[in-house]
């Protein structure tokens, strides 16, 4: 685990300590939008990338007596990477466009003692898409593409929000997905 990501949700849960209101219940619907740091998905040596993008969704569906809230929910995340090289008038170029989509479920603990921070944990569960292109300019490139290397997968995360007003928190989540840290904010609808 990335210390610092550690480090932040440290800081996340020992955030104040004023009361002890439940921060998600099972009335709740949130959607939150991520940017990683990042990535199990490929190298960090190519040309160019995009931040991992992530955008979930998440509604309570039980009270689990007086510990906390189990949530399901949606995700979906993107990552693209690409490569260009040219060397004595040659040029090639690839590029990875990475997208995950897959359910969610999170447990949300309720006995925080903060009224502000909703601290949760769970699984995603997934299917990971990729999307290759090639191309160079040799004459015997077709440019070619494909789907390579789709697989399924299976994440645990974790996670922290912070509720700045009544809909709306920042977040910091770390796990498996399109990256291993996502900041980002959410809104309760």
């Amino acid at each position: 685990m990335n210390t610092k990501a550690l480090y932040l949700l440290t800081i996340l849960f020992v955030w104040g300590t004023h009361s002890s209101a439940q921060t998600f219940s099972k009335e709740d619907k949130v959607i939150s939008l991520g940017v990683g740091i990042g990535s199990s998905l490929g190298s960090f040596d190519y040309s160019s990338q995009i931040p991992a993008l992530s955008l979930m969704y998440e509604q309570g569906i039980a009270v689990v007596g007086e510990t906390g809230v189990i949530s399901l929910g949606g995700y979906i995340g993107y990552k693209s990477f690409s490569s260009s090289a040219s060397s004595g008038g040659f040029t090639a170029e690839s590029k990875w466009n990475y997208t995950i989509i897959g359910a969610r479920g999170a447990f949300h603990f309720s006995q925080i003692p903060n009224d502000k921070l909703d601290v949760y944990g769970g699984l995603l569960i997934s299917y990971n898409l990729l999307n290759y292109t090639y191309s160079d300019n040799s004459g015997f490139s077709d440019g070619s593409s494909g789907s390579y290397g789709n697989s399924t997968g299976l994440t645990l995360f974790g996670g922290a929000r912070y509720y700045f007003s009544e809909q709306f928190a920042g977040f910091a989540e770390i796990g498996y997905g399109i990256a291993y840290l996502n900041l980002g904010l959410s809104v309760k609808l």
